[in-house]
């Protein structure tokens, strides 16, 4: 088969390699048609991050069964399927509390084992989820990123019920994650939906995507921002922050922005250090907030709820899959091409590879 092999640094071959095999009863062959590159991968090609070398990426996916091992029952061959990248070993303590994202005996699709960037992926059964037929492959590729959103909200206590009782909620960031949590606020009913982010054009989405106001960081200082969250929120601050962005500057808004006893979740992943002065710190004991973190997507039974209730958003038409989320899409054998758009320009969005083999 074909597959996009990383080597090193910014050295990724599209060659032939032996096809994967179904060795084992519980396994199965996918043929991939669609897989994202996560802002994770990005390291692992241009840093060199990777565990190990040469590796096939990919762990957002989706795809058509092409074969099953005898024990498989969730899924026959011809089904339309979603790939789940968590593959835990559901015998440790954390495993068996149903806290798979804990898990320290685990592997990963396209991180500790080879992944989607390829014609072909054997995984174990566990780690598919069918999709329905009238959701197209690039859109079930996407389904792992919002389980991700949907994680950090239900972590943060954000359900319907919460929803429908709080006054305000606020986004930090509009790449693929925060749009995906202003969708879900949107569907789990929130009234007022805030997107803060310093990209028009982003912010512009959030609104179609189901945003009922915004804030452009990029028109305002620290001052003007906090007066124009007090204006849609009568000076008593958001009720849930959550910040998919994952930086200092958005960490420390989220905590100024947030009211009293409310509730912030930090969605996004620092990569740099983040410090705290003791007044801005301070602000968590003042307020008496509560801050979470949240890790991947899944819940027991797993892979989990948020992957249930994404299938049947995405089926239902709840899930707006609104062309711009993609930023651009590959051919998978131009994959060093698509990687070097991080490079050279600002990446707005997902980019897919697609295989039409």
């Amino acid at each position: 088969m074909k597959a996009a092999l990383v080597y090193g640094i910014d050295d990724i071959r599209y060659e032939d390699i032996d096809e994967p095999v179904v060795e084992n009863p519980d396994q199965v062959k996918v043929r991939v048609k669609a897989s994202g590159i996560c802002r994770s991968d990005v390291p692992r090609v241009l840093k060199g991050t990777a565990r190990f070398f040469p590796i096939i990426l990919g762990h957002e996916f989706s795809g058509i069964v092409e074969e099953i091992g005898s024990d498989v029952t969730n899924v026959s061959v011809g089904d339309h399927v979603a790939g789940v990248p968590l593959v835990p070993c559901f015998e440790c303590e954390d495993c068996k509390k149903g806290n798979f994202a804990l898990c320290k005996n685990y592997s990963f699709i396209g991180s500790r084992q080879h992944g989607s960037n390829a014609e072909f992926v054997v995984v174990p059964s566990t780690n598919l989820v069918k999709i329905d037929s009238s959701i197209p492959f690039e859109q079930g590729a996407l389904i792992e990123p919002t389980t991700i959103s949907l994680h950090g909200m239900l972590m943060a206590g954000f359900d319907k019920a919460a929803a429908e009782a709080s006054e305000s909620v606020a986004v930090f960031g509009c790449g693929t994650v925060g749009l995906f949590v202003i969708q879900w606020a949107r569907i789990l009913g929130a009234k007022k939906i805030v997107a803060i982010a310093r990209d028009g054009e982003r912010l512009a989405l959030a609104e179609k995507l189901g945003a009922t106001h915004t804030i452009n960081t990029s028109l305002l200082d620290d001052e003007h921002m906090q007066s124009e969250a007090n204006e849609l929120t009568s000076g008593k601050g958001f009720d849930f922050v959550f910040d998919s962005v994952g930086v200092e500057d958005t960490i420390k808004d989220s905590f100024r922005l947030v009211g009293n006893k409310g509730t912030i979740c930090v969605i996004g992943t620092p990569t740099e250090d983040v410090r705290f002065s003791w007044n801005e710190w301070e602000l968590m004991n003042r307020k008496e907030f509560k801050l979470t973190g949240s890790w991947m997507g899944y819940s027991d039974p797993f892979p989990g709820v948020e992957w249930e209730m994404a299938i049947d958003a995405m089926k239902k038409g709840e899930l707006i899959f609104d062309e711009r989320i993609v930023y651009k899409k590959f051919d998978l054998a131009d994959a060093k091409e698509a990687f070097d758009c991080f490079k050279k320009e600002k990446v707005r969005g997902r980019i897919l590879l697609t295989n039409d083999r």
